[in-house]
């Protein structure tokens, strides 16, 4: 059952990313750093997904999704950390998925895995698509010029960003996905920005 872990971990993962790169304090930067490196692919075994199954998105699948967050998080805040879902939960979160217009929650899964995969290559200050590793670079620069940063919390952030550079990124294979999550950015950032703020 970890893969059912993985929702509520992508939803944050994109709330980390949202956030870290919406907020133009360093400080966003360095936590978003600290908890990219779960989303990254040398996440303990665990916690890894099965590769995405990548899906042209559509408006009803956006909003959808939109829908169900509030949902979705008011169980998926509930659960303990490292612990995989009660056979009540995992009936919870299908029935939101359905009540929202998915097939199942492995539907609405693979959404926001697909959605997330597009945000990370979003760079928050033009909401522009520039790509995950233009995003990465930003948040290094950032994290580079903050005075404020402890010299060791800088240089762990660094280090995994640096290290997130070197794993190839996911490319989005549906390029009208871009667009999409384009059109919808500002809902976007406002359902998965809030968790971190």
């Amino acid at each position: 059952m970890p893969a059912l872990l993985r929702p509520a971990l992508t939803a944050l993962s994109v709330a980390c990313l949202l956030s870290a790169a919406s907020l133009a304090c360093s400080d966003a930067a360095l936590a978003q750093a600290k908890q990219s490196a779960p989303a990254q692919p040398a996440a303990p075994a665990q916690q890894q997904a099965p590769a995405l199954k990548q899906i042209a998105l559509t408006d009803k699948q956006l909003d959808g999704v939109l829908a169900a967050q509030k949902d979705m998080d008011a169980i998926t805040e509930k659960l303990p950390e490292n612990t995989a879902p009660d056979q009540k939960v995992i009936a919870q979160l299908e029935e939101v998925a359905k009540k929202h217009g998915f097939a199942s929650y492995d539907d609405y899964d693979n959404v926001i895995d697909n959605i997330s995969l597009v945000l990370g290559g979003f760079d928050p200050a033009t909401k522009k698509y520039v790509g995950p590793e233009a995003v990465i670079k930003a948040q290094i620069a950032q994290i580079q010029a903050d005075k404020q940063i402890s010299a060791k919390d800088k240089k762990e952030a660094l280090g995994e960003l640096n290290q997130a550079l070197k794993t190839p990124a996911l490319q989005v294979e549906n390029k009208s996905n871009i667009d999409l999550v384009a059109k919808y950015y500002d809902k976007l950032v406002a359902a998965f920005g809030d968790e971190e703020n």
